[in-house]
């Protein structure tokens, strides 16, 4: 109550020296307040966060939540601005750290939308690697008028072109950089683990000799189901950890919560390495109002989680996916988990 009347005292003394129009000239700053949470585990509008296709879900009770943070208001007026600054639920930025001045907001939403995308395939990746299912070329996707059209997916692993192996994709650029364009080969590949065959006609490579099959490709493991993440509208990659847990939660050997609910951040690449993130003193206050039992938070930002602690909210310090699911066992066998 002390802080919050000492808050007004500022803004009244604020509009006695800048009078009304200072009041409501905006300033370079944004607000930023705790945003919306998802249940990694859970459903939006009736449909799983994370869908699985070509094996059932694991049966699991608990939550492991992953956190965002939104933006309430940009260009504050001086009084707003000194307000947030004494809010503990509230960080005033620069807007120039939200939204760049080299970018359009619609350009900077868009870079945003792309690095949860990103975070989405480094998560399956770190997941389906915990699980020890084998790296393989798989395809991503399919350029535009791809000779791959109707006979190569999403998710299908790429065996073999041309009856010659290819594990990586050095081995796959070497073997089609062989084969003049035009050529009619046959593709082995894997899809939800059964093994296919097709034929397709390849198009020649456009600034050197050979051939293209007309996919996008990347190396990652490869299991014999799909993992299907539906999270709209949340840009960035700080989502990565959590998404990775509810993968290895709903597809691996062990019911990860226990039944607790766990909220968390930070991102993570293919090699199951978590990395800092901003707001992370928001997104505590999120899985606080949640009512999470544990909150992970990255080794790197342990600062910024003990300089405001939230009552009842108890840390994890991760580093590694590992490290994440060490913590998740702990709490489920009642042990207090490394904290920060």
């Amino acid at each position: 109550m002390t802080r919050r009347i000492a808050v007004l005292s500022v803004g009244v003394v604020l509009l006695v020296v800048f009078g009304v129009l200072g009041a409501a000239v905006p300033v370079p700053y944004v607000a930023q307040v705790p945003g919306p949470t998802f249940d990694t585990l859970g459903e939006i509008d009736g449909e799983p966060v994370i869908g699985v296709e070509g094996r059932e879900r694991n049966d699991v009770d608990g939550q492991l939540t992953l956190t965002t943070v939104g933006v309430s208001r940009a260009g504050l007026s001086l009084v707003e601005a000194v307000q947030g600054w004494f809010d503990d639920e509230v960080s005033v930025v620069p807007e120039e750290s939200v939204y760049p001045s080299d970018r359009t907001e619609e350009e900077t939403r868009e870079a945003n939308r792309q690095a949860f995308l990103t975070s989405e395939e480094a998560a399956e990746a770190a997941a389906l690697s915990t699980l020890d299912y084998p790296v393989k070329v798989v395809v991503r996707g399919l350029a535009d008028d791809s000779p791959s059209e109707g006979r190569l997916e999403e998710g299908d692993a790429i065996e073999s072109v041309d009856g010659r192996a290819t594990p990586d994709a050095a081995t796959l650029d070497a073997v089609l950089a062989s084969i003049p364009g035009g050529s009619s080969v046959p593709v082995a590949y894997t899809r939800l683990g059964e093994p296919g065959t097709t034929t397709i006609t390849t198009r020649a490579a456009d600034q050197r000799a050979g051939s293209l099959l007309g996919v996008l490709i990347r190396e990652q493991p490869s299991a014999p189901f799909d993992v299907d993440i539906r999270v709209e509208d949340v840009g960035g990659p700080s989502a990565g950890l959590m998404l990775a847990l509810g993968i290895l939660d709903l597809v691996g050997d062990t019911d990860l919560t226990g039944g607790a609910a766990v909220a968390g951040t930070g991102t993570i690449d293919a090699a199951g390495e978590v990395g800092p993130i901003g707001g992370v003193q928001l997104k505590m206050v999120a899985a606080r109002e949640i009512g999470a039992e544990l909150f992970l938070v990255p080794a790197g930002n342990c600062a910024d989680a003990l300089a405001a602690p939230q009552p009842g909210l108890p840390v994890a310090r991760v580093a590694t996916l590992d490290d994440a699911l060490q913590a998740l066992e702990d709490l489920r066998a009642g042990r207090t988990p490394e904290s920060c």
